[in-house]
Formats: C-alpha cells, sequence, structure tokens
C-alpha cells in the first residue's frame, strides 16, 4: 500500500506542472496551455496512475501482503491465485467511483464562474488523497459478491466505451487525412500522398494477414463454426465499409470519407475479433487459451492486452488536446469552439515582466463557456477505467470461491463481438446519413 500512496504522491506533485493558474508559479519550465486542456491532460495522468496503481498489485511480492486483509480472500479455496484479480478489481473500483462522482458533480455546468469548475480545475493534491484512501477501503470490501457484479459493471463500461473509443478513432482518421492532404496541397510535395497510401496499404496489409491467421489458428476443419462465422463475419463488413466509402453518392456528400478511414476501422474490428476468441472456452478453438487449474494464475500483461493499453491512451490523449469543434470527439463531448474562445493573455501568470522571468501560461478560456463537457468528460474516462480493468485481468471473472470455475467466458467474447458489430454499424452510419437525412446538417 505504501507504494500506491507513493505514487499517488508523486502524481500529486505533476498537478503544479498541469493545474489551473493558482498552481501555475511552481513550475516555470511548464509549457503555455488553455485551462480546458490542462485539466484534461491532468485527468488523463489520473487514469495512467489508476494503470501504474493496477500493475503494481499484480506483483507477485504484493499479493502476500494483499492476503492478509481481513475479509479480502474470504471462503477463497486458493487465495494466492486469486488475489491478483481481485487487487485489480479493487483499485478500478476507487478510480472509476472517482470519475462517477465528479461526473454526477459536473453535470450542467455551463462556464469557468460556476463554483464546480474550480473543482474540475484545481485541487489536484485533494483529489489524489481522496483516490488513494478510496483505494485503501476498496481492499476491506469483504469478497461476497462483489467480484461477480463489477465483473458485470466492468462488461458493460467497456462495451460502451469501445464504442467510443470507435468515434474518436473515425475523428482521429479524417483528421489524419485531411492534416496530410493540406500539407500535399500546401506544399505541392506528393511524398503525402504516398504517406497515406502507404499506411492505407498497410493497414489493410495487416487486416488480410491477421485474418488469415485467424483461419488458420481459431477454425479446425470438423469444428469451431463460431469462430468460422466470427472471422467470416469481419471480413465481409470490412470489404463493404471499404467498398461504400468510396461510392460516388458517398463522396459527393462526404468528401471526407476515404479508404484511409476504412483502414483503421477494418484494423481496429480485426483486433476486436482476436480479443474475443483470444477469450473463448474452447481450448480446441483457441490456442492463447489459458490453463487456470494447477500453477501459478496472475492476470498478465501480453500483447494484445498491451495493444488495447496503447490504443485506449492514444485515444484519451487525443480527446483532450483535440479543439475543434466541428470535430466528431468536440460534438460527442458537448466542445465548444475553443477557437473562439478568450484569447491568451499577453501576460501570463507567473511571469514577471520586470524581470523578465519565465513562468507557466495557463490561462482561463472558459469565462463564457466550458470548452467541453464535464460531466460526460468523467464519464468517458470512467468508461476507460472500467476498460483498464477488463484488459489487464484478460476479460476472466472470479465467479466462486473456487480456483477451478476462474476462466474465459462467453460473456466477454460476446461483448467484444457486439462492440465491433456496433463498431461497424456506427461507422456505415457515419457514412450514408447524410443520403438518409438529407435535410440535416452533418457538416
Amino acid at each position: 500500500m505504501g507504494a500506491i500512496f507513493s505514487l499517488a504522491g508523486c502524481a500529486a506533485s505533476l498537478a503544479c506542472c498541469c493545474g489551473s493558474a493558482a498552481c501555475s508559479l511552481c513550475c516555470a519550465s511548464c509549457p503555455s496551455c488553455k485551462n480546458s486542456t490542462s485539466a484534461r491532460i491532468m485527468y488523463t495522468i489520473v487514469l495512467m496512475v489508476c494503470l501504474i496503481a493496477s500493475c503494481i498489485v499484480l506483483a507477485p511480492g504484493l499479493q502476500d501482503a494483499l492476503e492478509k486483509i481481513p475479509g479480502f480472500c474470504s471462503h477463497a479455496t486458493d487465495c494466492s491465485k486469486l488475489v491478483g484479480y481481485l487487487a485489480v478489481y479493487r483499485v478500478c473500483f476507487a478510480f472509476a467511483l472517482f470519475y462517477l462522482v465528479m461526473c454526477l458533480l459536473m453535470i450542467n455546468v455551463k462556464n469557468s464562474r460556476d463554483n464546480r469548475a474550480s473543482i474540475q480545475n484545481g485541487f489536484w493534491a485533494i483529489k489524489f488523497l481522496i483516490i488513494g484512501g478510496t483505494m485503501i477501503g476498496a481492499f476491506f470490501i469483504p469478497r461476497g459478491s462483489f467480484s461477480q457484479v463489477w465483473m458485470v459493471f466492468g462488461l458493460g463500461g467497456a462495451f460502451l466505451f469501445i464504442v467510443i473509443q470507435l468515434i474518436i478513432m473515425v475523428d482521429f482518421a479524417h483528421s489524419w487525412n485531411e492534416s496530410w492532404v493540406s500539407k500535399a496541397e500546401e506544399t505541392d510535395n506528393k511524398i503525402w500522398f504516398y504517406a497515406l497510401l502507404f499506411f492505407t496499404v498497410a493497414m489493410y496489409c495487416v487486416t488480410i494477414t491477421a485474418t488469415v491467421l485467424f483461419y488458420v489458428f481459431f477454425t479446425k476443419p470438423d469444428g469451431c463454426s463460431v469462430n468460422k462465422f466470427f472471422i467470416s463475419f469481419n471480413l465481409i463488413a470490412c470489404i463493404i465499409i471499404s467498398v461504400v466509402a468510396i461510392l460516388p453518392k458517398i463522396q459527393e456528400v462526404q468528401p471526407r470519407s476515404g479508404l484511409l478511414q476504412s483502414a483503421v476501422i477494418s484494423l481496429y474490428t480485426t483486433y476486436l475479433t482476436w480479443s474475443a476468441m483470444s477469450n473463448e472456452p474452447d481450448a480446441k478453438c483457441n490456442p492463447q487459451g489459458v490453463t487456470l487449474e494447477g500453477g501459478k494464475l496472475t492476470p498478465h500483461a501480453d500483447f494484445q492486452t498491451v495493444i488495447g493499453i496503447v490504443v485506449l491512451f492514444v485515444m484519451v490523449i487525443y480527446s483532450s488536446v483535440r479543439n475543434s469543434s466541428a470535430s466528431s470527439v468536440a460534438q460527442l463531448s458537448g466542445n465548444k469552439d475553443e477557437t473562439t474562445a478568450i484569447p491568451e493573455p499577453t501576460t501570463a501568470p507567473g511571469t514577471d515582466e520586470e524581470s523578465g522571468r519565465p513562468g507557466q501560461k495557463v490561462w482561463d478560456n472558459e469565462q463564457d463557456a466550458v470548452a467541453y463537457s464535464y460531466s460526460f468528460y468523467h464519464f468517458m474516462l470512467a468508461l476507460a477505467t472500467f476498460y483498464i480493468m477488463m484488459q489487464l485481468t484478460n476479460w476472466y471473472s472470479p465467479e466462486s470461491a473456487s480456483i477451478a470455475s476462474l476462466s474465459s467466458n462467453w460473456a466477454s467474447v460476446w461483448v467484444k463481438m457486439a462492440s465491433s458489430w456496433v463498431c461497424m454499424a456506427l461507422y456505415i452510419w457515419t457514412l450514408v446519413a447524410p443520403l438518409v437525412l438529407p435535410n440535416r446538417d452533418f457538416s
């Protein structure tokens, strides 16, 4: 527990470089930014602390100490094999609870003149102390049915986050495409077009290669019909979205659409398909299955988990710094147009004009209207916490006191596949919506 509190203390000290103007005096070397951006970056750091703390409780040396907590492993036949999963659930419970409370607290905040805005953008040391205290208290929750109930919340939250992540990913692909096309037109340098072509082809090649490998390793000639359906359905859906994206009718109403975005979505849904099949309980059709009976069982960060966590933080950071009000991210989170907000002050807080000493410039750009929905942003980070929890525990479910019942489960398989299909459906809708509803403005 001391390691976790030390981690929280270190993270709290970072608030001096990422917090509000009241904290900006302590870090002269920090870059200038808007208050709305600095707060979101800081909450992303909080999410990183959640990830690091979850990894710390998986350390073998710490698990021996966790077993001694009263009620933590009550009625467990072999606590040493369950303790890693149970600890991750409780760490993520503390962070998810923090984000959900902040979500409720920040409902209907309109501008920084609201007293609640100061809570949103400051008091970082206090926030980390609250999270740390909640985390310690969570370890004393009697085991009972906590794990089973929290598993259900984790599955639902992770599903919703995957869908939100897709919307952010589509916006990222659109921005990527627009940025490089603009650079090619402005500089008259064809290398930008070639770079777009390269990455588009590369992502399609990875998607096709992965699909072939799925058929080789996750199917059998005389069985595994469910996996065959998953793989074939995903392949057909990838072909459909790629064709639809370049149809002349779609191009007329959606000039931003193209194969780059379809390649990104195809690769992402292929990853989800792989992740789902890796959780299938049938050992015959799942070569990545883990033997759970016998031996030391601990959640592990395999290649699949690492990819999921990296994508999560890339998308969260992107949504934190994405400012354009025309973006899907802005519309999803209720962003206003930050480019029309209060301009950067000529003299930043923490700058001494006479001495010329530099200071961090964190200015309030939300006096008239908030740059994003505080409440929704915290809701999204709560869902991200659930996603981290499910990834680090490999989507397994501690369903009872017996270690023999700790296994891959069909619930996680269908959650991932359903999220993959919803992602495909949402992307198709973004392409055809202007044709279906011509009187609406989708710009």
